[in-house]
């Protein structure tokens, strides 16, 4: 573990700050689930069990990940008979003496209001994210930068401790608050010794050993800071296909064609083709790379592969659809219950129960027949309006049960009729003109070509999030046809498709698509 550090004034481990006297005012901004009402009770009981007049409230967010909880306590020295200090009942800007945010856009929340001043605050933060539903909506990457977010903790502060304390409170088997609480114990903040805040730890009588184990080890992280190192990244090696003799030596032929190839473009052809057999089988991985090697046809190697390379990955991603049956099949894939059970910590004594949320359109549904008949049906109105009212109602399943899972573990192995189904004739004959279009513009604009293949990444997803997807795609590969002719067509292209990843909605594009229009 790893720890980021700025320090105004030189402390040792455990010291108390010595500006901090009087009233202490600390804060901390807390989603659900992070443990901070358990933070905030701990500190409250550590200053009162050390001599300490205390006063804890907190104010709620919207609702988890759209608005944080604010939790502020105020402490100060009390003797018996005394008058009871006055507290105040919310934080205030340029008015907090130590910040502890349980996610690294927290922090960045906390220094935006103010909370946080180069004079007087001590920053506490972890540097593990939670994405927030804005960011999650963006059909791009819509992740904020956590280094913009260290870069003005450095300078809003007047001192920094940012560490992962969720991935270190997860390896002790306990939770953020606990490893919280041992920074706070080990920046030397608050004027009490460590077998203080253990005890009280202690006081609260539930998962005490493993809240003790993310304690000390957060309190040595923050005790001890060491400058963060660029995280060494080890190359996994390449997972070993084992199965029938027959179909491992089929494997090894096409990954054999696979190693034949340029090396920017086997980068990614072998992973491609990893995806699309897993979609479906070996037949169709040689399918896969008999229109890679229709794109390295047309391609230039003096350009370095790009249109290859690009056509590498994004053919893969067009093979690999998502349709009901690939759908059930993740669903009840071992590997993903493993994976779900170990992200809820779940135990032998605990009953895991797991319902799975599905939605399909009447164009799902029809997608799953044979292709002339689903085509008939797709064309026949009274047909739609009739499946629309017997599907589009949603469905819960409840694949810890055996029905449910059963239920969607036959559709998840009916790889064997998808080939006959109207959406993969649909996806084949989308792929063929989407290539045909790219690589028409090879001669003439080799690097709007390579956009125009780039453009895929637009189409992604599963019934409404998949036709909102191909409808940008289709605007995007018009706009860019229409100027296809200019110089910065290339650009352009790139330009509308990053417009086109900003919003759900398509505003952006829309406004993309407007400029295009004024000079095409």
């Amino acid at each position: 573990m790893s720890l980021h550090e700025t320090v105004g004034a030189e402390m040792g481990a455990g010291q108390a700050d010595p500006r901090l006297s009087g009233i202490i005012k600390l804060a901390i901004l807390a989603v659900g689930g992070q443990g901070g009402g358990v933070l905030t009770g701990w500190i409250e009981d550590l200053a009162r069990a050390n001599g300490y007049a205390a006063q804890a409230t907190s104010v709620a967010g919207v609702a988890q990940r759209t608005g944080a909880t604010v939790y502020y306590i105020e402490m100060a020295p009390h003797r018996a008979g005394e008058p009871m200090p006055i507290f105040s009942l919310m934080p205030a800007a340029g008015d907090v003496d130590v910040m502890v945010t349980a996610e690294m856009m927290e922090a960045g929340r906390a220094i935006i209001r103010g909370f946080v001043t180069p004079d007087r605050t001590v920053l506490i933060t972890s540097t593990h994210r939670a994405l927030a539903v804005s960011e999650k909506m963006v059909p791009g990457d819509g992740i904020a930068s956590s280094d913009e977010v260290m870069a003005a903790a450095e300078v809003a502060a007047r001192r920094v401790i940012a560490a992962d304390f969720d991935a270190l409170a997860v390896a002790n088997g306990s939770v953020i608050s606990a490893s919280l609480f041992g920074a706070l114990a080990g920046a030397g903040v608050l004027p009490f010794p460590r077998e203080a805040f253990e005890a009280a730890i202690r006081a609260g009588g539930k998962g005490i050993e493993g809240s003790l184990r993310a304690f000390a080890a957060a309190h040595d992280v923050a005790a001890n800071p060491v400058r963060e190192a660029a995280p060494v990244v080890e190359a996994r090696p390449a997972a070993r296909v084992t199965g029938p003799a027959r179909l491992v030596a089929e494997w090894d032929r096409l990954a054999a064609h696979v190693a034949a190839l340029p090396a920017p473009v086997a980068e990614l052809a072998l992973p491609g083709l990893r995806k699309v057999v897993d979609f479906q089988d070996l037949a169709y991985g040689a399918e896969y790379l008999d229109r890679l090697a229709g794109v390295m046809a047309r391609d230039d190697a003096a350009r370095g592969w790009a249109l290859s390379r690009e056509a590498a990955k994004y053919i893969a991603n067009a093979m690999a659809y998502d349709d009901i049956i690939r759908v059930a099949d993740l669903k009840t894939r071992a590997r993903r219950f493993d994976r779900i059970r170990k992200e809820m910590r779940v135990k032998e004594a605990n009953v895991l129960h797991l319902t799975e949320f599905f939605h399909p359109r009447a164009e799902e549904v029809v997608g799953m027949f044979p292709a002339r008949l689903g085509a008939r049906v797709e064309a026949d109105p009274k047909w739609m309006a009739r499946l629309g009212r017997w599907f589009d109602k949603g469905r819960r399943l409840r694949t810890d049960s055996l029905t449910a899972f059963v239920i969607l573990h036959v559709l998840g192995g009916m790889k064997g009729w998808r080939r006959r189904t109207l959406r993969h004739a649909q996806e084949q004959a989308h792929l063929a003109r989407w290539l045909e279009v790219a690589l028409g513009q090879v001669a003439g604009n080799y690097d709007l070509a390579v956009e125009l293949i780039r453009c895929r990444r637009l189409i992604k997803g599963y019934s409404d999030t998949h036709a909102r997807g191909q409808s940008k795609f289709d605007r995007v590969v018009a706009a860019s046809l229409r100027i296809a002719a200019r110089e910065d067509a290339a650009d352009w292209c790139r330009r509308l498709r990053e417009a086109a990843l900003k919003d759900e909605e398509g505003k952006a594009l829309d406004g993309a698509v407007r400029t295009i229009d004024s000079f095409a």
